[in-house]
């Protein structure tokens, strides 16, 4: 591989690995418009669920699943909304990239604190993500979510989670 080959490779690898921190961090802050834009071009769901593409139906999920929370402290730029007082740590990103395509796999876990759940691990999982570039970069065409390990959701999701126990 040449020099600019693999600068171009290492580029291609951390635009990618920023996608998967982005999504991190736009649930973190609350902001479900800004997770459905992000996915906009992608499917997203788990391994046994529906999927939904399209920006407003991922934000639509997002905001009727998630349980956002008046946001304390300062320097907060999402308050209208609140957030879910969670942190999605992505763990291990593994990116294979093959031309104006790519496939990446890694490991996820959410902590949450709130007033009444002490801060803890609530989910575990993997995320399978496949990305496509065109001439503004690179952007997610697939998301898939395999929650591995569900701890205390109760602050954290609106849903009945065992509704989609395999």
């Amino acid at each position: 591989m040449s020099q600019s080959s693999a600068k171009r490779a290492g580029a291609d690898r951390s635009e990618i690995t920023d996608l998967l921190y982005r999504y991190a961090e736009l649930i973190d802050d609350g902001d479900f418009d800004g997770v459905g834009e992000l996915l906009a071009r992608a499917s997203f769901g788990g391994p046994d669920t529906p999927r939904v593409s399209g920006a407003a139906p991922i934000a639509g999920l997002f905001a009727a699943t998630t349980r956002r929370f008046p946001v304390q402290g300062r320097g907060r730029h999402r308050a209208d909304l609140g957030t879910p007082r969670t942190r999605h740590l992505v763990l291990n990103p593994i990116v294979e990239i093959d031309g104006d395509t790519a496939s990446a796999r890694s490991t996820f876990c959410v902590v949450q604190a709130t007033d009444r759940v002490p801060l803890q691990p609530i989910v575990v999982g993997r995320y399978y993500d496949r990305f496509a570039r065109d001439p503004q970069g690179w952007y997610f065409t697939e998301r898939i979510a395999d929650v591995e390990m569900m701890g205390e959701t109760s602050d954290h999701l609106l849903i009945e989670v065992h509704r989609f126990d395999r």
